[in-house]
């Protein structure tokens, strides 16, 4: 167990960014999925939580490719666990629109639409376009959403990756 985590936590192996890489592709697929299979369309702190995993993955796949210089490895993997931590940050202010602790943004009320638009344009953007409230729980397990779940994923491996830089020996 001890070799495995050895080798997890070495930066020129890449293992930890290829973690970050498929955990990010795991939970972007998992939220298409609820999206185009389950038809729970995502509100708009929905989409910017699925910003945050983009913007990790990419810092984790320049992570993976500059392994071989851990220096710039380690930091490209910092800069994928704040992106982890923000979108921690974005679940977390989603978690409480959803509670109701405080108000959403205002594009949390529905998409914007063209008001220079004629009547009939105006009205098939509206027919066109689901209306998804950010403080509507459209599924929960256990009395958590998915972006109280999504504060967990985000932490864990925001932590991994600032876990793996810390304990990584290598300069």
């Amino acid at each position: 167990m001890a070799a495995l985590v050895k080798t997890i936590t070495n930066i020129k192996s890449g293992w930890m960014a290829l973690i970050a890489i498929l955990s990010s592709a795991v939970v972007l697929g998992g939220a298409l999925a609820f999206q185009y299979i389950g038809g729970l369309h995502p509100c708009v702190l929905c989409m910017y939580q699925r910003w945050a995993y983009v913007t990790a993955t990419g810092f984790a796949v320049l992570a993976w490719t500059l392994r071989k210089n851990p220096a710039v490895a380690k930091i490209t993997l910092g800069a994928s666990s704040l992106s982890f931590f923000a979108g921690a940050a974005i679940a977390g202010f989603h978690v409480g629109v959803e509670k109701r602790w405080w108000e959403g943004t205002s594009e949390c009320q529905g998409g914007a639409l063209d008001l220079s638009a004629s009547v009939e344009d105006l009205t098939s953007q509206l027919m066109d376009q689901p209306i998804v409230r950010c403080d509507v729980v459209p599924w929960d397990l256990f009395g958590i959403s998915m972006a109280g779940y999504n504060i967990i994923i985000s932490l864990v491996l925001a932590l991994v990756c600032l876990w793996t830089i810390k304990t990584s020996k290598e300069v």
